[in-house]
């Protein structure tokens, strides 16, 4: 057996990046930019739920993409009084709307990630889910001002993929086809970039890919004024 990438939420620490990632990040930045329309024109709070489970991948690359003020991600636990600082702020200044995202897998400092269903007997027995309805209860709550919520939901597992996802699947097809037909099983093809390896499957999965909280990508975001919430 020769195993592939294969997941939205870009959790897997032996490859660069899994297939299908890029696709959910793009759909999570489109429904970002609709957002905005809403949110400025009604001058409201719009609070996002993406996917990702424990790895705030999706939520910090679609958010600095789409332009949101705050990202809240499972790797950083937030504050609710500093996510309404920030909304507050940009009142202050005439920016009567906020776009918030929320990874599925996000806590506040003094809580736990929300389950939202557990199925025994399943591949996924914790359903990760309904902390976007709880952060957008206590900024409206906090700040006075409505708010609404969109749980993308399953929009981000389907559709049409980038171009990025068909030519990064077709590598790593390629890629073990070419492992299989030389022998090479219990391995996992991966991107050490800018090429196609291998790594034991026992490897693949041992170790999760989350956000580096001293990350560039994390610099970037506070650089350009969005709030983590800590």
């Amino acid at each position: 057996m020769v195993g592939v990438p294969k997941t939205i939420d870009n959790d897997l620490s032996a490859t660069d990046q899994t297939f299908g990632f890029d696709t959910a990040l793009t759909t999570a930045t489109e429904a970002l930019d609709k957002l905005h329309t809403t949110a400025e024109s009604h001058h409201r709070v719009m609070v996002l739920e993406v996917m990702g489970r424990y790895a705030g991948w999706i939520a910090l690359e679609s958010g600095i993409a789409g332009g949101a003020d705050v990202i809240l991600i499972p790797e950083i636990p937030f504050l609710i009084d500093n996510v309404n600082a920030k909304i507050i702020e940009r009142c202050s200044l005439g920016k009567k709307f906020s776009i918030v995202v929320v990874a599925e897998g996000a806590k506040s400092v003094d809580g736990e990630v929300i389950v939202k269903e557990r199925i025994e007997d399943s591949f996924e027995p914790v359903r990760l889910g309904g902390i976007g309805i709880k952060v957008a209860r206590q900024i409206e709550e906090g700040t006075g001002m409505e708010t609404r919520v969109t749980v993308l939901g399953h929009l981000q597992r389907g559709g049409t993929p980038t171009a990025f996802d068909r030519i990064l699947a077709t590598r790593y097809g390629t890629g073990a086809v070419n492992f299989l037909m030389s022998g090479k099983f219990g391995e996992m093809v991966c991107l050490r970039t800018p090429d196609i390896k291998s790594v034991s499957l026992g490897k693949a999965v041992g170790e999760m890919r989350l956000v580096p909280t001293s990350s560039d990508i994390i610099q970037t975001a506070r650089q350009v004024g969005i709030s983590l919430g800590d």
